[in-house]
């Protein structure tokens, strides 16, 4: 403490030196954001390298053993569970509907709700929660956790400003943290600053466009420094389309718009029926189904359904094998499903575009198609998949361009995505993060309530003591 108290007052003379007003102010203001930049992106490659080992792990234990998954599954995904349950309910899922809620209570005289869903705790809770659940095989991806990391870390940074420092708006620290999570979990920094204008914000983005642009780049290239300049999925090859390959393009983004929105809401409405359970040994019960189901699925029928999906994504690409099988889209929301609604940490956005991968693949295979128009509805399938979940087209089609650098079919994944947007109203008008986002507001909502109960019983009860009455 004594160490930090002394920093800043170094740093303060050295300011105070500084005669233009405007470069001290500006200087001060950006400060904050590099940094919390530079924090988020080291927190990245590291949470990156730990879950990469897990899943790793995970794919060695089943490869010696593949039995050992009805020991190994249950038993990371109950510890999963309860890490969560027992140390900070709101590190659960995916951590995007968290930092929504946060954005949306950042007003002066909520920091303590925001705390409850951005904080150190959290990002602990949130890692250690997400490794056993990758270690177990759950079908759950990196990325979201790292944007509720990533948006913790600008928030407690916001919070050890001293107050002689200019004024930073909270919700500003947030939203720019979110959108450096995704640019350094994806290695996609467009996909961040697109994210944060159509998901996270309705604010005008001129307001905070450079404390964005330069947060990004700076944990971007902070990953990058350490990962290298690398690619998520890599080069697929894309050319030689047919000219008809648009009509493709249109069924694969109807068909996986649509299974994006029907799991999004088969996830409420399991979520919906949990709510009602009383004690705990039921959702003992629930996650422990969860998991034994997923072992079965995977010993018995497929190993497919494991893990995050990158694999899936990698073999249908860049192998000659481009054709999944019709159980293949089954299997790979069938894992998210089982996976996210344990109530444990973990991302939906990797599995959604492994899903949104297998149903291109199907789709080509249905019309034995050329490797390049193959991967081209690969690549439309994520889009649309993801779009059906997060109902934000460009977000989706900007971060599949910048993971495989496939700029050329820009067009071809814009109407995927805007299709996909379309057709998932059929099935629901709101996405699944819209939702969760109001669900843990309510949960806050009344879990307050309740934690306030008790001082209002205990004084309605209090009975005045009249003097001078007698017995």
């Amino acid at each position: 403490m004594r160490f930090i108290y002394w920093l800043r007052l170094q740093l303060k003379k050295t300011f105070d030196r500084i005669r233009n007003e405007n470069l001290k102010k500006n200087a001060l203001t950006a400060i904050p954001f590099w940094i919390a930049s530079i924090i988020t992106g080291l927190a990245a490659v590291l949470y990156t390298k730990l879950f990469l080992a897990a899943e790793n792990l995970t794919g060695y234990i089943i490869g010696q053993h593949n039995w050992f998954l009805f020991i190994l599954t249950p038993l990371c995904f109950l510890i999963a569970w309860w890490i969560v349950k027992k140390m900070s309910p709101y590190a659960k899922g995916s951590g995007i509907p968290q930092v929504m809620a946060a954005i949306q209570l950042s007003n002066p005289g909520k920091s303590e709700k925001v705390n409850r869903f951005l904080s150190v705790k959290i990002i602990l809770v949130k890692v250690m929660s997400s490794l056993v659940m990758a270690l177990g095989g759950g079908a759950i991806g990196r990325e979201g956790p790292t944007i509720q990391i990533a948006a913790s870390v600008f928030k407690i940074v916001y919070q050890v400003l001293p107050k002689w420092w200019p004024k930073i708006a909270k919700r500003n620290m947030i939203v720019t943290g979110a959108a450096a999570g995704l640019a350094a979990a994806f290695n996609t920094p467009l996909g961040g600053i697109v994210f944060a204008i159509e998901e996270l914000t309705k604010t005008h983005f001129s307001y905070f466009k450079t404390a964005i642009f330069s947060s990004v780049i700076i944990a971007g290239l902070t990953a990058q420094a350490l990962l290298g300049p690398y690619l998520y999925l890599g080069y697929p090859k894309i050319d030689n389309l047919s000219p008809y390959i648009f009509s493709g393009v249109l069924l694969v983004a109807v068909i996986s718009g649509l299974l994006g929105s029907s799991m999004s809401k088969l996830i409420l409405v399991i979520f919906a029926w949990k709510a009602k359970f009383k004690f705990t040994y039921h959702h003992v019960a629930y996650v422990t189904t969860c998991a034994i189901i997923m072992a079965g699925i995977a010993f018995f029928i497929d190993k497919g359904i494991l893990g995050s999906g990158k694999d899936l994504m990698q073999t249908t690409l860049f192998t000659s094998f481009k054709y999944s099988v019709w159980y293949t889209p089954v299997l790979r929301i069938a894992g998210p499903l089982l996976s996210f609604t344990t109530g444990a940490s973990g991302g939906i956005f990797a599995p959604a575009l492994a899903a949104g991968a297998s149903v291109g693949s199907l789709v080509s295979g249905w019309f034995h198609l050329s490797d390049a128009n193959s991967n081209l509805l690969i690549l439309a399938g994520m889009v649309g998949f993801l779009t059906g979940v997060t109902r934000s087209p460009f977000t989706s089609v900007i971060l599949v361009l910048e993971m495989t650098d496939r700029h050329s079919v820009i067009f071809h994944l814009i109407l995927a995505g805007m299709v996909a947007s379309l057709v998932s109203i059929i099935i629901d008008k709101h996405s699944l993060y819209d939702h969760l986002k109001m669900q843990y507001i309510k949960e806050l909502d009344h879990q307050e309530q309740q934690e306030e109960m008790p001082k209002d019983i205990e004084e309605e009860n209090m009975v005045p003591v009249k003097t001078g009455d007698k017995d």
